[in-house]
């Protein structure tokens, strides 16, 4: 079986994933440590993906190419958009932008030129399976334990739609109220989902992208930002990812013979 390719945003998400592989080995392209390991009886690659659209673009072309990934999950936090976006929240992206790209008056603004599109769609049949997963996790009360309320998350909620991306670090509330107002439907605002969602549509590789919510992309982002990758986010993406990929394991299993 091609193995399901899982992309992380930090190393301390990536570390968390590793801890659950067995018979790991280690493969160094482009730069880049590729974990090809086994993951609830499953083969997966992990790799970092370092930050910015070009580092997912190259990523996601490796990992089709060199290692031929069947599909590709990309996880990672954001800042939050959505008015009703929450600290602690995850974001399953249904579809992904470039607040940046503008090549007008040649094309729209935030078409990418010459595909004629501007959106690019995450794979449903994963997003489906994916979400479950999400909820699941979400719904035990140690994932949500005193730590992560110390760094003000309290009963995180899952949400689906618009993703934006761009080469840019959304900071401040000006940066914030003008992306909001571009882009309205926009839950979340990171650095690399776009462009990774862009090559999977070009290569026909299934994708998908989550994020956890780490702040509110203003002047209050969160002041300890590496407490929380370890404390929520980290924790959060591997649970949901153990959580999708045993799910699938128990559903191939054959019912027990009578």
């Amino acid at each position: 079986m091609r193995p399901t390719a899982i992309v992380s945003a930090m190393a301390q998400e990536m570390a968390a994933l590793l801890a659950l592989c067995e018979d790991t080995r280690l493969q160094r392209v482009a730069g880049r440590d590729f974990h090809c390991a086994t993951l609830h009886g499953q083969p997966v690659v992990l790799v970092l993906c370092g930050i910015g659209k070009v580092a997912a673009a190259t990523t996601a072309v490796l990992l089709a190419e060199r290692f031929g990934a069947r599909r590709l999950i990309f996880t990672g936090v954001a800042g939050g958009l959505g008015a009703q976006v929450r600290v602690g929240d995850v974001v399953l992206a249904e579809t992904l932008l470039q607040h940046d790209m503008d090549a007008s008056p040649l094309f729209p603004r935030y078409e990418v030129p010459l595909t004629g599109r501007s959106h690019f769609d995450t794979d449903a049949a994963l997003n489906t399976p994916l979400a479950d997963a999400v909820q699941a996790v979400l719904a035990r009360p140690d994932h949500h334990g005193p730590d992560a309320q110390a760094l003000g998350v309290t009963a995180p909620v899952l949400h689906r739609g618009l993703v934006i991306s761009g080469d840019l670090f959304v900071a401040t509330a000006a940066q914030s109220l003008a992306l909001q107002g571009a882009l309205p439907e926009a839950l979340a605002v990171e650095m690399e989902g776009a462009a990774l969602a862009q090559v999977c549509h070009d290569l026909g590789l299934p994708c998908a992208v989550l994020r956890t919510i780490s702040d509110r992309a203003d002047d209050s982002a969160h002041v300890d930002f590496l407490r929380f990758i370890d404390v929520v986010a980290a924790q959060a993406s591997a649970a949901i990812i153990g959580q999708w990929l045993a799910d699938e394991s128990r559903s191939r299993q054959p019912s027990p013979v009578a």
